[in-house]
C-alpha cells in the first residue's frame, strides 16, 4: 500500500463507501458526496476511488453493467447481482468455504492460488417478490 497524504475528499468517499452496503457506482458516490462538499469534481470522486482501489482500501467491482461498484469492506465475501434491477449485494459465505474454494482450484496446479473472485447472478428477493 502506497502511503498518501492525508485528502479531506478522499477520507469523505471512504466515509460514504463504508455507510452502504449497496455497492454504488462512483456517480452515485459524486452525487451523495457532493452535498457534504459542492466544490467535489466527479473527476476528483474517480480519481480518488481508482486510488482507493489501488491501495487497497476499498474494492472495485466490474459486475457486467458496464458501470465500476465499488465496496468498503475489503474482507474476503461473495457479491450477488440480480439480472432484474442490477442490485449488486454481498452474500454471507463461511470463510472456510472461501478458503475451500481456493483449495480446490489448486488442485492439479503447480503455482499458487492466493484468492478469487466470484459473482453469483440471479433475482434479489425484492424482484422474485414482483414477479
Amino acid at each position: 500500500m502506497t502511503v498518501q497524504k492525508f485528502s479531506r475528499q478522499r477520507q469523505l468517499i471512504k466515509e460514504f463507501l463504508i455507510t452502504r452496503k449497496d455497492h454504488p457506482t462512483a456517480d452515485i458516490v459524486y452525487q451523495n458526496v457532493r452535498m457534504q462538499n459542492p466544490n467535489i469534481s466527479l473527476g476528483t470522486v474517480y480519481r480518488n476511488l481508482t486510488r482507493l482501489a489501488e491501495n487497497g482500501e476499498i474494492i472495485r467491482l466490474n459486475v457486467g453493467d458496464g458501470s465500476d461498484h465499488f465496496d468498503a469492506d475489503i474482507s474476503p465475501h461473495y457479491h450477488f447481482v440480480c439480472c432484474a434491477c442490477g442490485s449488486v449485494t454481498d452474500l454471507d459465505a463461511d470463510p472456510d468455504q472461501i478458503d475451500a474454494l481456493n483449495a480446490l482450484a489448486a488442485e492439479g496446479f503447480e503455482g499458487h492460488v492466493a484468492g478469487h473472485i466470484t459473482y453469483f447472478y440471479g433475482t434479489c428477493q425484492n424482484c422474485t417478490c414482483s414477479c
